[in-house]
C-alpha cells in the first residue's frame, strides 16, 4: 500500500494528512522508493539526499508534509544550487530563495533540486521523458516536469522565460501553470531576464497547481474543481507561430475545438492582431540582452564554462543597439496594453502548448514558439494534458487569460481538461 502513495495528488495527500489517515513520513518514503527505482533511468535530480529528506521536519500549514521538487535555479540554503552550469557546481547559498522559504513555512518539504538546462536556457541536462526515455522532457524545467510525471514528487517549481514551464509539462503529460508575471516572488532566483522570468509550478492536476501556488504566494486561487455555473466563452487562437505547428498539433487543435463546443462552450476563432507578430523579434532581443547583462560575472571570469550556444546568444544580446532595445521594449509595452482588447467578450484563449510531440533525443528541449508570446505579455497560462500524438507521446493544450486573472484561468483550465475527458 505505502509504495503506491506516490501516486497521490498533492490535494488528496493534504486531505489525508489533515484527516490523520496519512503520515507525511509514509508519503515521503513512497516518493523516495519511487525515486530509487526510476532516477537511474530518468535523471531528474541535480541534488538528492534521501536521508536529509527523511529527516526534514514538516511544519504545520497548507502544504504540511507535501514533497516538493525545486528547480535548480532557486536557491536552497541547505542544498547546492548549481543553476545547470559547471561554473556553479557545488555552490551552497547561505539562504533559501523566497519561493523555497515560503514553501517550508507552510509545511512543504523540499525533496531535492531538479535538473534545469544551463541557467534555464536551452543547453540541456541529462533528464529523459518518462513516456519514452529516448525523447526530451522539454526544458528548461526538465527535472521538475519529468519528476512530477513519473511520480517522484506531486508538485514542483519551474520557471519560464520563453516556454520553460508550459512546454515540458505538455511533453511529459502533466499540468503546468505559469502565473501572471511576478505573482510568485523571484528573490533568490538565478535571474536571467528581468522582464520575462516567471516562477511557476508543475503538478498532476489543475487543483494541485492552484493549491501549491496559492499557498506559496499567499493568494486565494480558488478551487478549480468547483463547478463554475456556466460554460466558458473561448477563443481558439492559432497564434502567429501557427506555421510551425506539426500535423499532430493541427489535428489536436481541431479536435479540442470540437470537444469544447460539444461540452457547451461558446467557441470562436480569435487571432492576435498583426502588431503582436513583432514579439517574434522583440522577445529574443529582450531575453538575450537582459541575460547577457545578468551573466556579466560569468562572461568576465568563466567564459569557457559557458556552452558554445549560450555564448553565441549572449554575444547576440550584447550586440543589440540602444534603438533596437528601445523598440523591443516598446513592443512589449504596446502589446501588453492591447491584449485586454483582444480578449473582449471571452473568458480565455485556447492555443497550442508546443509545436508537436516531444522531439527525439536529449540534445534539444524543443521550440518555445507557442509560449514566448504569452510570457512576453505577462499573462497567466495553464497547459493540461490533451491525449497523445502519433508516436504515443503526451500532448497538451494551453489556456491563456488576462493578466491578474489567474483564479479564473485555473478554473477554466479545469473545465477544458474535463471537457477533453
Amino acid at each position: 500500500m505505502s509504495n503506491e502513495l506516490y501516486r497521490l495528488t498533492a490535494t488528496e495527500a493534504a486531505r489525508q494528512i489533515a484527516a490523520g489517515s496519512l503520515k507525511p513520513a509514509d508519503l515521503m518514503e513512497a516518493c523516495l522508493d519511487r525515486i530509487a527505482a526510476r532516477e537511474p533511468i530518468m535523471h531528474c535530480f541535480a541534488y538528492l539526499d534521501p536521508a536529509a529528506a527523511r529527516a526534514a521536519v514538516a511544519r504545520p500549514g497548507k502544504l504540511h508534509g507535501i514533497p516538493v521538487g525545486v528547480k535548480d535555479v532557486l536557491d536552497t540554503g541547505d542544498m547546492p544550487s548549481g543553476y545547470g552550469s559547471p561554473i556553479w557546481a557545488g555552490w551552497r547559498p547561505r539562504a533559501d530563495s523566497a519561493p523555497v522559504s515560503w514553501t517550508r513555512s507552510v509545511g512543504g518539504v523540499v525533496i531535492g533540486k531538479t535538473v534545469t538546462t544551463e541557467f534555464a536556457t536551452r543547453h540541456p541536462g541529462p533528464t529523459a521523458n518518462p513516456a519514452n526515455p529516448r525523447h526530451t522532457p522539454g526544458g528548461s524545467s526538465s527535472g521538475s516536469a519529468a519528476g512530477v510525471a513519473d511520480g517522484m514528487f506531486p508538485v514542483a517549481f519551474g520557471t519560464q522565460t520563453a516556454g520553460s514551464i508550459i512546454r515540458p509539462a505538455a511533453f511529459c503529460g502533466v499540468v503546468g501553470y505559469k502565473p501572471t508575471y511576478g505573482m510568485i516572488s523571484r528573490v533568490g532566483m538565478k535571474l536571467m531576464s528581468d522582464s520575462l522570468d516567471t516562477v511557476g509550478v508543475l503538478a498532476r492536476s489543475v487543483a494541485d497547481c492552484a493549491f501549491f501556488a496559492g499557498a506559496v504566494a499567499n493568494r486565494d486561487l480558488g478551487d478549480p474543481e468547483a463547478h463554475p455555473g456556466r460554460a466558458p466563452r473561448i477563443g481558439i487562437c492559432k497564434s502567429p507561430s501557427w506555421d510551425l505547428a506539426a500535423p499532430e498539433t493541427v489535428a489536436l487543435l481541431a479536435r479540442v475545438e470540437a470537444a469544447l463546443a460539444r461540452a457547451g462552450a461558446a467557441v470562436e476563432a480569435r487571432e492576435l492582431p498583426d502588431a503582436f507578430a513583432a514579439l517574434k523579434t522583440a522577445h529574443p532581443i529582450v531575453m538575450n540582452a537582459e541575460s547577457a547583462r545578468a551573466l556579466g560575472w560569468e562572461l568576465a571570469t568563466h567564459p569557457d564554462g559557458l556552452s558554445e550556444g549560450l555564448r553565441e546568444r549572449m554575444a547576440f544580446g550584447l550586440r543589440q543597439t540602444e534603438p533596437a532595445l528601445i523598440e523591443a521594449y516598446d513592443v512589449f509595452a504596446s502589446t501588453q496594453q492591447a491584449f485586454p482588447g483582444v480578449m473582449a467578450g471571452l473568458d480565455v484563449l485556447v492555443t497550442p502548448a508546443a509545436p508537436g510531440e516531444a522531439p527525439a533525443g536529449l540534445e534539444w528541449t524543443g521550440d518555445p514558439a507557442f509560449n514566448f508570446i504569452w510570457t512576453s505579455l505577462h499573462v497567466p497560462c495553464v497547459t493540461v494534458p490533451a491525449g497523445t500524438g502519433p508516436a504515443g507521446l503526451p500532448m497538451g493544450i494551453q489556456i491563456v487569460g488576462r493578466r491578474g486573472d489567474d483564479r479564473a484561468v485555473l478554473a477554466w483550465a479545469r473545465w477544458v481538461e474535463a471537457a477533453l475527458g
